[in-house]
């Protein structure tokens, strides 16, 4: 039961994927608040940007949380089928390949026949070691943390509209939050990967500015 356990928080506290939900949190946003122009935009205009910003990200952000759970369900149910396949008289050589096929192919490839092996007997003698098929409360938190990086993704761009009667110097410092943002979700990518964490800071947001550029130019 505590294997089972850790198995589930595990998806909660994926740091790839807290970082990646609050970066599209924050691209979403962004398309939003580089549409003002510097010269033009009007306290109205930025209000309106708040709220359609808001509201896009609400909306993306419970598509997210279900999503979330829709992948939980899908991958827990064929984690159940692979076990029940091993345990109804599947061949020693078809379960080995069943389990190659969930694995990284390079893992699979590095443990060899013999680990593979290895792992069939031991899924063969723990009876608990798969989820039921279904949701549970940890998975529901789960979604719920998915749609809440989402959303508060929104709040560091808007503040500046909301704290500034500048609207020039309001769009000027949200984008600098958006970019700061950006870097510092690629430096914690980069630094969980192995990399050198201001190149995934540096990339991170390079690639955020001209994915917000191509976004707005093809009316997102």
């Amino acid at each position: 039961m505590h294997n089972a356990y850790e198995h589930k928080r595990a998806r909660v506290l994926d740091p790839i994927e807290r970082v990646t939900e609050v970066i599209f949190g924050l691209l979403m946003a962004m398309t939003f608040t580089g549409t003002l122009s510097v010269a033009t935009a009007s306290r109205e205009e930025e209000r309106t940007m708040m709220i359609a910003a808001l509201g896009c990200n609400l909306a993306w952000g419970l598509a997210d949380a279900v999503m979330y759970l829709l992948r939980t369900l899908i991958e827990r149910s064929r984690n159940r089928m692979l076990l029940d396949t091993l345990r109804t008289g599947a061949d020693p050589a078809t379960g080995r390949a069943l389990i190659a096929e969930v694995l990284p192919s390079r893992l699979a490839a590095a443990v060899g026949t013999e680990g593979l092996e290895m792992l069939r007997r031991r899924l063969l003698d723990q009876q608990a070691i798969v989820l039921p098929p279904r949701l549970g409360w940890d998975d529901f938190k789960g979604a719920l943390g998915v749609f809440l990086l989402v959303v508060c993704a929104t709040f560091p761009l808007v503040v500046p509209f909301i704290a500034l009667d500048q609207a020039a110097l309001a769009i000027r410092l949200s984008n600098g939050i958006g970019v700061a943002v950006l870097f510092i979700a690629g430096w914690v990518l980069a630094r969980y990967a192995g990399a050198k964490p201001w190149q995934g800071g540096v990339a991170m947001a390079v690639t955020g500015g001209l994915l917000i550029v191509a976004i707005i130019a093809l009316g997102g």
